[in-house]
């Protein structure tokens, strides 16, 4: 996970994104298509097509780093298709990079999250014996 301080604003970049830019082009679009300055030290999240893939472009103050994710199954969940950017909180960004519906109103429905499980991890689904 990225070590996102409390403090800083994470913007989602509305609709779809060329995933093939770097970080020249996506600093273009911040600047160019939201109208913000990609080096005052917010996050841009940007997400693809298919929506298993977002970048992350973040300006720390030193330097300017991109960071990638795909999801192996799924999407990313993401407001509808729009022009602009969304600001979200840095523990929505968690969710969001977990996989997990950051969007989800509060509702009777419980939220069923998948949580992969490797060899040798014991589940335990009965009462304590």
């Amino acid at each position: 996970m990225i070590p996102v301080p409390m403090e800083v604003k994470v913007w989602l970049a509305g609709g779809v994104s060329d995933m093939r830019r770097g970080m020249n082009g996506l600093t273009l679009q911040i600047q160019e298509g939201l109208g913000r300055d990609p080096h005052a030290g917010d996050l841009f999240v940007f997400r693809g097509r298919k929506g298993n893939l977002i970048k992350i472009l973040w300006h720390d103050g030193v330097g300017l780093s991109l960071y990638a994710k795909r999801l192996e199954h799924g999407r990313f969940i993401w407001p509808s298709p729009a022009d602009g950017a969304v600001a979200i909180s840095a523990a929505q960004l968690g969710y969001l990079l977990d996989g997990i519906d950051w969007e989800r109103r509060e509702t009777d429905r419980r939220q069923r999250v998948q949580v992969p499980c490797g060899e040798g991890v014991a589940i335990h689904t009965g009462p304590e014996s």
